[in-house]
């Protein structure tokens, strides 16, 4: 009779315990059973878009998908650390574009070529460009999850009451900002603090000049005659208006203080509402000058670790969450498509009418260079183009230190 009781409380036991064993396996990722895929995301409307959409995958493929929203800078940090365990804390991983090649260089991602992943048509081809290693050329290490490419922000009315078109060239930017200087309000705005602000809002003067970081080659060019009559103009251009960063700068542009600035679309447009008009950087110096592309492309990409415990599954939702008919539903949730066939769409062009000049804009886009030393290089560049702004530096004097900074850079490889 004991022996009878102690058998059945034993069989009580195992069978109190089967549930939460088969649970723990079960998040484990055990055959058949629901598996968790964890995301190292850029946190705000990239992790909203995200999980606007996620649970049918859940739903359809047995799994949970968690995601850690990041600043860019601890974002990077995180995924690059993690990336030298054997088994990683993330099977996806969001990076911002100038990181793709210290991302390659440090084999972050998989090989997702590699894995069988063909190219799709349909991506915008200088969107895809940046997943690849070598760039443009290579295998693909990550798809372009969300769009971002510069455009030339206005203020309608300052325009309209002051009788200003939309400039088509570098010329004709700052003839209108000096106009607008002479009704009372600022003209252009420029965003020169030292390091990325100031190399991104410059960037595009210097490529519509014809100019460039490297030749060809890969020489520094920085100081050539480009370079010098680009940088001329833009000190020409703060003295209409300001230097101001990015949320005092997006203020007086919104509020009619200011005329125009560079800027990313999220900065002024939140889903059908826009602060400010919008149009494509001009890509000409002057009238008579040779066209250039000038909008600086800054996407944010989205590919499997390379430690990864779950690499078929990951592979499958980046499929997923980059595919068009995701790109459409995530588009009324912060979404930014990488598509054509998404720009395209028209119930969503009538929605954000922003949608054929982002377009057009990330086709004719300009990508950084594409070097493991951009961050470096960008540092010393900004640092320089300040001095010139500020007037501690000549032109000349600055962007001939800025080289033999970026050489010393170069020479450290």
């Amino acid at each position: 009779m004991k022996r009878k009781v102690f058998l059945m409380m034993v069989f009580l036991l195992i069978a109190s315990v089967l549930p939460s064993f088969a649970g723990a396996k079960s998040e484990s990722g055990g055959s058949g059973q629901k598996q968790k895929l964890v995301i190292a995301a850029r946190g705000g409307l990239h992790v909203d878009a995200i999980n606007s959409v996620k649970a049918r995958f859940e739903t359809e493929n047995n799994c949970t998908i968690e995601i850690l929203g990041l600043e860019a800078d601890d974002l990077k940090q995180k995924v690059s650390l993690d990336s030298i365990n054997s088994a990683g804390a993330y099977d996806l991983a969001m990076a911002d574009d100038p990181w793709m090649p210290e991302f390659a260089a440090a084999g972050i991602y998989q090989n997702l070529t590699k894995m069988g992943l063909a190219d799709d048509s349909d991506f915008i081809p200088a969107s895809l460009a940046i997943g690849k290693d070598p760039y443009k050329t290579g295998d693909t290490y990550a798809l372009p999850f969300a769009g971002n490419v510069q455009l030339l922000f206005y203020n309608k009315a300052l325009f309209d009451t002051n009788g200003i078109s939309i400039p088509a060239d570098w010329a004709g930017v700052l003839a209108a900002s000096q106009k607008l200087k002479g009704s009372g309000k600022l003209g252009y705005i420029i965003r020169g603090q030292q390091g990325n602000p100031i190399v991104s809002d410059y960037l595009p003067l210097l490529w519509a000049f014809g100019g460039n970081v490297f030749d060809s080659a890969g020489r520094v060019t920085v100081d050539s005659q480009a370079g010098k009559d680009a940088l001329q103009l833009y000190i020409e251009l703060l003295k209409t208006g300001a230097n101001y960063e990015r949320n005092d700068l997006v203020a007086a542009v919104a509020d009619g203080n200011a005329g125009m600035a560079l800027g990313w679309p999220s900065w002024f447009i939140s889903g059908t509402n826009a602060s400010a008009a919008w149009a494509l950087i001009p890509g000409k110096a002057a009238a008579g000058s040779t066209a250039y592309p000038t909008g600086m492309i800054g996407h944010w990409m989205m590919g499997v670790t390379a430690n990864s415990t779950h690499k078929e599954l990951a592979l499958k939702f980046l499929s997923f969450i980059t595919s068009s008919g995701t790109q459409k539903l995530m588009a009324d949730n912060g979404g930014v498509p990488t598509r054509r066939s998404v720009y395209s769409d028209p119930t969503l062009v009538q929605k954000y009418a922003y949608y054929p000049t982002l377009l057009q804009a990330t086709i004719d886009s300009v990508v950084r260079p594409r070097l493991v030393e951009w961050s470096e290089i960008e540092a010393v560049y900004g640092i320089e183009l300040s001095t010139a702004v500020s007037g501690a530096k000549s032109v000349n004097q600055a962007l001939a230190d800025a080289k033999t900074a970026i050489e010393a850079i170069l020479k450290k490889k």
